[in-house]
């Protein structure tokens, strides 16, 4: 029962483990979505940057007259809106203030309006912001075809560091003497003539423009942008098989962990039940200084507690009964001498019968003695020298002890074949003897031992045709000195030791002992329960 409770347990601690990686999932699924939006962001601020910057220098180089015919012309050309606000009259956030203070651009997704630029006038409490509805060849034209003019402008020794003013960000802009690589001779032939070429790189999905610059004598200069490369969102199985390799490694650590602590837990649980099973010597292994160690140091200090009480009790026990047989000799020396001195019947058999309760008296002693001693072993963890014992032969030594002394009873060994055991003999013995003894005292006419193999134990029955134990009473039996109120009273006989010894000698053997109905003789029916390994009832090998 306890090992399906804490089964239930870890279980549950299984279950919720696993409501947080579904959790997890959910949240790192959302978290790769909430990158992946982060950087197609940025890189639509990456494919702004030029254009903005080229936009920017070129409106603040001219007079502020000039500013609103120079957007009108440019909106026309580049198929866009451009104008120009004060940056108190922009909502902005202190985040897309803190950018654009930065020089950075700002792109707002407008959806089917398309996107909104916005960019920091060089030197100015002004910003330009251009809406347009979509990227077109025309604009690249126009763009690459802006730029080139503003460089055009410049004696051929000063366009490089011009160029360096608008150039930045992940698209590359190149300013080179020698005509572009990968160009046929048509494309080469529009550049000669001072058009745009665009290029296309359908593998890797992306594309460059050029445009030729003219020089200072006979050679131009060749502008190249790009090539500008499209946005790629991490596919969808990449993303959950990442998620799920994640999880996986996750889950397998927690696994890991939890497993260590069930190991753990189990081991102390093995423990508790050896102690429970009267193997007080038992100690739990403290292999760390966490919550469990100090658990398992203060368990081991607990046992050590239970066992030095335990010790002390079965110390005193011993002692006070070994000094009892000091007085009871005396007594029993008083009684024969004042025996020897009288002849009056009447005296003999009151002397006759003070000797029978000396008897007794002595019969107690030994039982005590025995239980002590069974309780001893156990407390100090001493090994029995188990061997093997032929269990047929042994219950008819017992019958031939118990029946001279139930004349009246039939004593009887149930056929079947040779079983051995593999235990202490004297005290499986004593625990067998004192269960038929106990029947002789109950049983009406008939008493019948039973010895059986089976898998992995060997079983002893013995029952009566007496009264019976009842339901209620079937645990408390097996306590020391316990006693019944019923039909099995105090009249038959015993001291309330005898079971107990039994149960002392049976967990002793890591077996059990059990009282229920006799479905033959209509008594009772106790059984003892002896476990063997399987190895421990093959015969020695020949040296």
């Amino acid at each position: 029962m306890r090992r399906v409770l804490a089964d239930s347990t870890f279980l549950r601690v299984y279950v919720l483990l696993a409501l947080a990686l579904l959790l997890t999932f959910g949240l790192a699924l959302l978290g790769v979505a909430m990158v992946d939006q982060v950087r197609r962001e940025h890189h639509r601020e990456q494919l702004a940057e030029v254009p903005m910057r080229l936009l920017a220098q070129r409106l603040a180089e001219l007079p502020a007259e000039a500013h609103a015919p120079w957007l009108e012309a440019q909106a026309r050309r580049l198929d866009m809106t451009p104008s120009v606000l004060s940056v108190d009259s922009v909502s902005l956030g202190y985040f897309s203030r803190l950018r654009l203070e930065r020089e950075r651009v700002l792109v707002q997704d407008r959806g089917e309006r398309g996107w909104r630029l916005q960019k920091l006038l060089p030197g100015e409490e002004r910003l330009l912001q251009v809406d347009l509805a979509s990227l077109s060849e025309q604009q690249l034209r126009g763009l690459t075809e802006l730029l080139g003019e503003w460089l055009a402008e410049a004696p051929p020794g000063e366009r490089l560091a011009r160029l360096t003013r608008v150039a930045g960000g992940s698209i590359p802009v190149t300013l080179g003497d020698d005509p572009p690589r990968g160009l046929d001779a048509y494309q080469l032939g529009r550049l000669a003539d001072g058009e745009v070429v665009i290029r296309i790189f359908p593998g890797r999905w992306s594309m460059a423009m050029y445009l030729a610059l003219p020089g200072g004598g006979d050679e131009a200069s060749w502008l190249a942008i790009g090539p500008v490369e499209a946005f790629e969102p991490v596919p969808g199985s990449l993303q959950l098989l990442v998620v799920v390799i994640l999880l996986g490694v996750l889950g397998a650590t927690i696994y890991l962990i939890v497993r260590g602590i069930e190991a753990r837990m189990a081991r102390l649980e093995l423990a508790a039940t050896r102690i429970a099973a009267g193997r007080l010597d038992t100690r739990v292994k403290v292999e760390s200084g966490d919550f469990l160690g100090r658990l398992g140091m203060a368990f081991n200090g607990m046992a050590a507690q239970v066992q030095s009480l335990l010790r002390a009790q079965q110390d005193m026990i011993r002692a006070v009964s070994h000094e009892l047989r000091t007085p009871v000799a005396r007594i029993r020396f008083a009684v024969q001498m004042v025996e020897d001195m009288t002849d009056d019947p009447a005296i003999r058999r009151q002397l006759q019968g003070i000797d029978v309760d000396i008897e007794e008296l002595d019969g107690l002693i030994d039982e005590i003695l025995t239980y002590a001693r069974l309780g001893s072993d156990a407390v100090n963890g001493r090994e029995m020298q188990a061997s093997l014992v032929e269990c047929r032969a042994m219950a008819d030594r017992v019958i031939a002890a118990l029946a001279p002394l139930h004349g009246h009873l039939a004593i009887e060994l149930a056929e079947g074949p040779e079983v051995e055991a593999l235990a202490e003999p004297r005290y499986l013995q004593r625990a067998l003897q004192n269960l038929v003894a106990n029947a002789c005292r109950h049983a009406r006419t008939r008493v019948v031992i039973r010895v059986q193999g089976e898998p992995r134990l060997v079983r002893f029955d013995v029952e009566d045709d007496g009264p019976g134990v009842p339901a209620s009473e079937r645990l408390a039996i097996f306590k020391p000195f316990a006693r019944l109120d019923d039909s099995r009273t105090r009249s038959s006989g015993g001291y309330g030791l005898g079971l107990s010894i039994v149960q002392k000698v049976m967990a002793w053997h890591g077996g059990s002992a059990g009282v229920d109905d006799s479905p033959g003789l209509g008594g009772a029916r106790f059984t003892l329960l002896l476990p063997q390994r399987p190895d421990s009832l093959e015969p020695p090998r020949p040296a």
